[in-house]
């Protein structure tokens, strides 16, 4: 009788709808804002550019019908549409390395060189690596790297959290707090770009050893407790799919070290990219062309012919087709409040109260704000775009370098990123790993939360310190 009612019970149990309802809920509730917040816009000047101290109501609100919403479908897919198909092509070069077999056998390999040091040392190179990577080359298309983090966690025992945190929870650590990445946003205030480097390298280096202890007592409370980890209720178990026994002895073939060579070697050119041989705005054809031409290349080396090479090529992208749709989904909630012209009054009513904080505290709520209207307006570009002509002048009422100001954007446009559901780049690795989101939010909201405080306290030292 008790099984049976410990069964009814679960049964019962709330279970998070399909991704695929969340992020159309989420545009239907953008839909009926639209009908309730109050319709206004700043002003711009002939250039375009957004006067943050002039800011009206329109009188009248301009909605966007549910089914106007829905139309606006198309317009997020073709504006999404450089990083789905970079996605996807970076889906088709990870689908690929994987099949050459090569990415097992390194994994293979360091495990077995670890087998008799903590598994702590094998998850802390994977964790600092990603870190640097999105620090320096991050970018959506880092989606594609989940399957790594899954095939590395699942070697280890280890659930699909610790694939996401090896993975999309270290690149965005590093992409949120890394020295190259609010180069836009220094531009934007007057302030040289890559200037403040050293701090910024400082700070990002911080939240990557807070990160990483983070990630590394989830491991080892998961090797206690195998059942405290939040994909167990999905049906998670410790050495599922993954070889059971003793580890065996593990070589590294020459095929495997040019493979390996060439995978990571691919990442270290986008990186360099914009700096040694090109500019930001090719990056993303470039990565494609490179992407594309590993593949083929290694396909080759492994002994593949030219099928199977396209066959693995056709497997990837078709892996991350869901994930781009998700990607497209997740702008069309930023469309719909642009154009019911809500997003603009959202900004202002936010940003309004900064004018009446006191200037040492002032620097820490404009990091608040810009944390909360993150997961709205997920793209960095378009953050700045709006908030950047913004926040200059009450800077300068204030009487705060525009450098703190530069920080206080990083700080805020970063770690929200974690749990922003309308960001492709977090969504669609949960898809990827098979993670619920409600599975990854119960896991990451207090490393956000905590990751924020800090950020607090590091912008209120630097501000104390008149960091310029």
């Amino acid at each position: 009788m008790a099984k049976e009612k410990n069964q009814k019970k679960e049964k019962k149990a709330f279970k998070m709808p399909h991704l695929l309802w969340i992020m159309l809920g989420l545009i239907m509730i953008a839909s009926i804002g639209t009908y309730f917040i109050p319709a206004g816009q700043f002003a711009v000047d002939e250039s375009g550019k957004v006067l943050g101290d002039q800011f009206a109501y329109l009188g009248y609100q301009t909605p966007v019908s549910p089914a106007g919403a829905m139309m606006l479908i198309k317009d997020g897919l073709v504006g999404s549409a450089l990083i789905i198909f970079t996605v996807m092509i970076a889906g088709a070069n990870i689908s690929t390395i994987l099949a050459t077999g090569a990415v097992d056998d390194f994994i293979n390999w360091a495990v077995y060189k670890m087998k008799d040091k903590s598994q702590n040392i094998l998850i802390s190179i994977m964790f600092c690596m990603m870190v640097y990577l999105g620090a320096f080359g991050g970018n959506d298309s880092f989606i594609a790297i989940v399957p790594i983090g899954v095939i590395f966690a699942t070697k280890l025992g280890l659930d699909p959290i610790v694939a996401i945190g090896v993975s999309t929870y270290a690149t965005l650590i590093g992409f949120g707090t890394g020295p190259t990445k609010c180069m836009i946003t220094q531009m934007m205030m007057e302030v040289p770009a890559y200037s403040g480097f050293g701090m910024r390298f400082l700070i990002m280096n911080f939240f990557m050893v807070v990160g990483l202890v983070f990630l590394l007592r989830y491991c080892k409370k998961l090797k206690k407790n195998p059942e405290s980890s939040p994909m167990w209720s999905e049906g998670w178990r410790p050495g599922a799919g993954a070889e059971t026994g003793s580890i065996k002895e593990a070589t590294l073939s020459l095929r495997t070290v040019i493979i390996m060579a060439m995978f990571i070697g691919q990442y270290l050119l986008f990186v360099l990219w914009p700096f040694l041989w090109g500019d930001s705005t090719s990056l993303y054809p470039f990565m494609m062309a490179v992407n594309i031409t590993v593949a083929v290349v290694a396909g080759a080396i492994s002994g593949m012919n030219g099928d199977e090479i396209g066959n693995n090529i056709s497997k990837g992208l078709a892996s991350m087709a869901f994930v781009g749709v998700v990607i497209g989904l997740a702008r069309v909630m930023s469309l719909v409040m642009t154009n019911g012209n809500i997003l603009h009054t959202i900004v202002y009513i936010l940003t309004l109260p900064l004018l009446d904080l006191p200037r040492s505290v002032s620097s820490v709520g404009m990091t608040a704000i810009i944390a909360v209207l993150n997961p709205i307006i997920p793209s960095a570009t378009s953050k700045a775009a709006i908030l950047v002509p913004i926040i200059k002048p009450i800077c300068e009422v204030l009487g705060l370098s525009p450098q703190l100001a530069v920080q206080a954007f990083q700080f805020g446009d970063g770690f929200t990123n974690l749990l922003s559901p309308v960001l492709g780049w977090m969504i669609g690795s949960c898809v990827t790993a098979k993670v619920p989101f409600d599975k990854w939010l119960k896991w990451i909201w207090p490393k956000v939360l905590t990751f924020t405080v800090l950020s607090f306290v590091w912008i209120f030292v630097l501000t104390a310190m008149n960091w310029a």
